[in-house]
């Protein structure tokens, strides 16, 4: 079987012909950021805001960005073009590897860039058309979470504890407040209007979570950012996950209660609606640039 065509370094050559020094700190620390990047038909959905996002990850953990955003998505358009269809585009970037293992941050060192495709796993009909289980847990995790970072342990662990409970994703609740799911964004609806988390440090603003705004004002929903109690989350009409492969599903149950009626609600159904037009206008418009 032929190895996938990926991105290191500036090259693109078969996956099994990149050799990543034990040394790099992005294995030895976790010390390194990422970004996914959906694609439908050949068109990345917002590339320049992941592409912007990774800059700021980036920046909070004082990395040199080795490209400008319009580098990237030339990159992106070259990887792809060997990776037809639906696809999810990964793209990690770390410090790079030193002579010597040491905490503290080198100077001048050549950050390792690494980008590979893999078919997107789009939410099955079944998951859009009776909702998913999901389960709550503390959240352990540290307090900056807005970095996409590639040290992700506490976010596997988290969504561990979801994946033993035969759920799709686990909740998270700091100081009885929701922040995030383990790899998804979380909205709220209760008596008619959406609440999400704020955007601060406990969450990773997610690409996907500034869509559903934008298509909540569009859509005249009622939207508030602010922080949601646990007891508004435990009585929701309804709750959904957003991210980039989820785009939005619905929660039906959590912690083996119903959610509202226990079926997807009236407000999801209609922002899924304004999700899958916009999909497809985006790929409109994209043939006609073509």
């Amino acid at each position: 079987m032929t190895a996938p065509i990926v991105h290191f370094n500036g090259k693109l050559l078969p996956l099994d012909q990149v050799h990543i020094s034990p040394l790099d700190r992005g294995f030895i620390f976790g010390d390194g950021v990422y970004e996914v990047i959906p694609v439908y038909d050949g068109v990345p959905l917002h590339a320049r805001e992941h592409f912007e996002r990774l800059q700021r990850s980036m920046d909070e953990i004082r990395l040199a960005n080795p490209h400008g955003v319009e580098s990237w998505i030339e990159l992106t358009y070259a990887l792809l073009a060997h990776h037809p269809g639906n696809q999810s585009v990964y793209i990690q970037v770390t410090r790079g590897a030193p002579d010597k293992r040491d905490h503290v941050i080198p100077a001048k060192l050549e950050p390792t860039v690494f980008m590979m495709c893999y078919p997107l796993a789009s939410p099955s009909k079944d998951a859009v058309e009776n909702g998913v289980k999901c389960v709550t847990a503390r959240d352990f995790r540290w307090e900056k979470c807005n970095i996409k970072s590639t040290s992700l342990l506490g976010n596997v662990l988290a969504r561990q504890i979801s994946a033993d409970a035969g759920a799709t994703e686990t909740i998270l609740l700091r100081d009885g407040f929701v922040t995030e799911a383990s790899a998804s964004n979380v909205f709220v609806v209760k008596d008619g209007v959406v609440a999400a988390a704020p955007r601060d440090n406990l969450i990773l603003l997610g690409i996907t979570y500034e869509l559903l705004v934008k298509l909540a004002a569009e859509g005249a929903f009622k939207l508030e950012v602010r922080p949601i109690p646990e007891s508004e989350l435990r009585s929701a009409d309804e709750v959904w996950l957003s991210s980039s492969t989820k785009e939005v599903l619905a929660v039906t149950t959590i912690d083996g209660k119903p959610v509202g009626t226990g079926k997807p609600g009236p407000l999801f159904r209609r922002m899924h609606a304004l999700y899958q037009d916009y999909k497809a206008k985006l790929r409109r418009a994209s043939a006609v640039a073509a």
